[in-house]
């Protein structure tokens, strides 16, 4: 089995800035997929977050492409915060290589990115959206792309990307290499690779495994109401480092950063889409230097947080997808690392988390049994009796934990059920 990077066929310089700064083993996706990208075949990669990914597409590309060629390798990705992360890795990694790379991102004023073109690049790293706005322009051309790498596909689509990718890739030359990368992969993913890719190598590493490995987790069934106290003393608890807290909308993202600001004397950092691209990037940047303690975020804004001071995610509340969730608690134990994280369920999102839960293969801690703290589902048979009605009658009226947004109950909050299925009482 291939252990080191030079077995792979990465040579100098490169191996002298992969010494310099500490990589001195391949994870799993870079063993295999390394070779198999110098080979010019393209690849379809599938590895969860915290993998090593980056490397795995970016260092066959600095070794390939040639000094003052033109742009030869554009890299897609979902988000800003990831396009610049993306970005940071192969600026160490190409130090000794005289290689140029620009990143491209809506937000960030249009004439600077002009400059730096006009520089000229090698490596262009790209949200979909402002790459093509460069194209049409006539400031960024394709004609000399060897490579074309999508990175975060599943999210790309999920954001509907998936035409902006289309028209990139149908500018492209027929002869370059394309690599695919996804933390899942969904039909739509499978029918682009199909129409795109030529003979693509398939490279699965742990694609069944949603385990969450190396992470404690842990979930504690409150009130909503009850949610920002608890929030409050898990975080005052982590001493070991840094901490994420997940919100499933921007309104919320801010109030909880707000409150948080309020009720503690830690420094607390927040980004969300409605924020401007100054603004955003002065929180990551705060938060990856150490200088802020809480990061509060969407999942959405989320993507490309690779901070290896994460010690502890906080769901604030239950993401609405299982994949979701571990890419969410996957911001911990990065690379190896131990982490926890601790899922916050109010009444009305026990159904979700259970479906959640069922995927994971450890065990989670039940914070409830821990904490002596007693979960007392509201019966809603009760609620609707003629006499209880009435909002301002005694323990009558919808209650906004026991209903969706739509009104309609969700599994948890009706005829008594708990966590496990079972209709007593917890």
């Amino acid at each position: 089995m291939l252990t080191r990077f030079e077995e792979l066929g990465i040579k100098n310089p490169i191996l002298t800035a992969l010494s310099e700064i500490h990589f001195d083993e391949p994870f799993p996706i870079q063993a295999a997929a390394i070779p198999v990208l110098l080979s010019g075949q393209d690849v379809i990669g599938q590895a969860h977050t915290g993998t090593g990914k980056t490397a795995a597409f970016s260092l066959p590309i600095i070794q390939t492409i040639v000094p003052k060629g033109g742009i030869q390798a554009i890299i897609l990705a979902p988000t800003r915060e990831l396009a610049v992360q993306i970005t940071g890795e192969i600026q160490r990694f190409s130090r000794h290589s005289n290689i140029r790379y620009v990143t491209i991102y809506g937000g960030q004023s249009i004439n600077v990115q002009f400059s730096e073109l006009e520089r000229g690049v090698e490596i262009v790293v790209a949200t979909p959206g402002r790459l093509i706005d460069h194209i049409k322009r006539g400031s960024i051309r394709l004609n000399n792309v060897k490579y074309v790498v999508l990175d975060e596909a599943d999210t790309m689509l999920d954001m509907g990307f998936i035409d902006d990718i289309k028209f990139i890739l149908d500018l492209v030359p027929k002869q370059h290499i394309t690599a695919l990368f996804s933390a899942t992969m969904p039909p739509e993913i499978l029918m682009l690779a199909e129409k795109y890719m030529k003979n693509p190598q398939r490279i699965f590493i742990d694609a069944d495994d949603l385990s969450g490995e190396g992470i404690e987790q842990a979930f504690l069934v409150i009130r909503d109401r009850e949610k920002t106290d608890f929030l409050l003393r898990f975080i005052r608890e982590n001493k070991t480092g840094q901490t994420i807290v997940f919100c499933s909308t921007k309104e919320r993202t801010r109030r909880v950063a707000h409150e948080l600001e309020k009720a503690s004397k830690l420094n607390v950092v927040s980004i969300q889409g409605d924020m401007s691209q100054f603004r955003r990037d002065k929180a990551m940047y705060l938060f990856r230097k150490g200088k802020a303690d809480i990061l509060v975020a969407t999942d959405v804004a989320a993507r490309g947080i690779d901070v290896p001071e994460v010690a502890l995610v906080i769901n604030y509340d239950v993401p609405s997808h299982d994949m979701v969730y571990f890419h969410r608690i996957g911001r911990t134990a990065r690379a190896g690392a131990k982490g926890r994280a601790i899922t916050l369920v109010s009444y009305s999102s026990i159904g979700d988390f259970k479906a959640i839960s069922s995927q994971t293969k450890v065990a989670m801690r039940d914070l409830n049994k821990e904490l002596g703290i007693e979960v007392k589902i509201p019966d809603p048979l009760k609620r609707e009796m003629p006499q209880r009605r009435g909002y301002g009658s005694h323990g009558g009226g919808r209650r906004h934990d026991d209903r969706r947004h739509d009104g309609r109950r969700r599994y948890g909050s009706g005829g008594g059920r708990n966590y496990y299925g079972l209709r007593s009482r917890w």
